[in-house]
């Protein structure tokens, strides 16, 4: 099955990251960004399919945005980032891109998971 995934873990909590707004994009021929999807992350700070259903992971480069702000506004803790940008390239052949973001009010950091 084609799909784009992620989850986020909150390092200060050493928990998961419920209930963040979570968009997926993808930039058009002419640099314009096209959305195709939000969702919000469950329980186990998890969006298990952002690809919309029927549509093909196509070649091209897309976008997640994480609404961090919110989730810290939230909690009631200051924070650098309000949102956190991760863009991606997907090549010809690939199907499945898992992207977890590790989030602190001061940091993240991210990488392709499996």
């Amino acid at each position: 099955m084609k799909r784009i995934s992620t989850h986020i873990l909150d390092l200060v909590q050493g928990k998961p990251a419920a209930n963040v707004p979570v968009r997926l994009e993808k930039q058009n021929s002419v640099g314009n960004w096209h959305s195709l999807s939000s969702a919000h992350t469950d329980q186990d700070g998890r969006c298990p399919q952002l690809l919309p259903e029927g549509d093909d992971l196509s070649v091209g480069v897309y976008r997640l945005t994480f609404d961090t702000g919110s989730y810290f506004k939230l909690r009631k803790i200051g924070a650098l980032y309000p949102f956190v940008e991760v863009t991606f390239q997907v090549q010809e052949g690939e199907s499945h891109f898992h992207i977890p973001l590790l989030l602190s009010p001061n940091g993240y950091t991210t990488y392709r998971g499996s």
